[in-house]
């Protein structure tokens, strides 16, 4: 019997190109506490759960950061980023992709480490309504990556073992979830990780981005 694979997309640097939005938006919320942190260190925990963003963060700078200024810093962040979001657009072939999905046939979910407050405009964006969409984000799970929570959660929404997951992502913390729940990774170049770096962390295959993978989907089982 062959299993059927479910698509579980990662939204920011996946499907959308926002990744440098939310880079400058922490730029602005880290800076209004007064915290130092460059911005190319801001872009290589982009994609992680704020949780981790936050150890990471102490870590670095030994600063003390209390809940309240956690909350501060999420809050500051969230209201940047709404500023930053008008120049958010749908990467190269990402509707093209999920188009060809649900013409197919062939399940997918979006599992993003964002807040539903960050998240909703990306997915306008997008054209992907969450009212009929399997959309599951850092607000519905208690951990997010590299924890597998979220992919777990996607899978369970679409009625699918998370083993028959083909886990689409832009940065190493996607492809340590994916291998942490036994899907495969599938990484894309549009988030600014290079492919050896996401290969390391357990990528099967590597494109430059939804485009490039819609040309190559039955390399990691799209058929119709």
């Amino acid at each position: 019997m062959r299993l059927e694979p479910v698509f579980l997309f990662d939204l920011d640097g996946t499907l959308v190109d926002s990744v440098y939005q939310h880079v400058l938006a922490w730029k602005e919320a880290l800076d209004a506490e007064g915290i130092e942190l460059s911005v190319w260190r801001i872009h290589r925990k982009i994609g992680m759960s704020g949780g981790l963003f936050t150890n990471q963060l102490l870590r670095e700078t030994g600063l003390e950061i209390s809940e309240e200024r956690v909350d501060r810093l999420r809050r500051a962040h969230a209201a940047a980023y709404r500023r930053y979001s008008d120049s958010v657009r749908p990467l190269p072939g990402a509707r093209e992709l999920l188009a060809w999905l649900t013409d197919a046939s062939i399940p997918w979910a979006i599992a993003t480490s964002g807040r539903m407050e960050t998240a909703a405009h990306n997915l306008a964006v997008l054209g992907v309504d969450p009212e009929h969409t399997p959309v599951v984000t850092r607000d519905l799970v208690k951990y997010a990556k590299p924890d597998p929570d979220l992919f777990v959660a996607a899978a369970e929404r679409l009625g699918a073992p998370i083993e028959t997951a083909i886990v689409v992502g832009d940065s190493i913390w996607d492809m340590l979830a994916a291998a942490r729940c036994k899907a495969l990774g599938v990484g894309l170049l549009s988030g600014g990780y290079g492919p050896d770096e996401l290969r390391d962390a357990g990528a099967i295959r590597v494109y430059e981005d939804p485009a490039d993978l819609l040309r190559h989907v039955d390399e990691v089982g799209g058929r119709r």
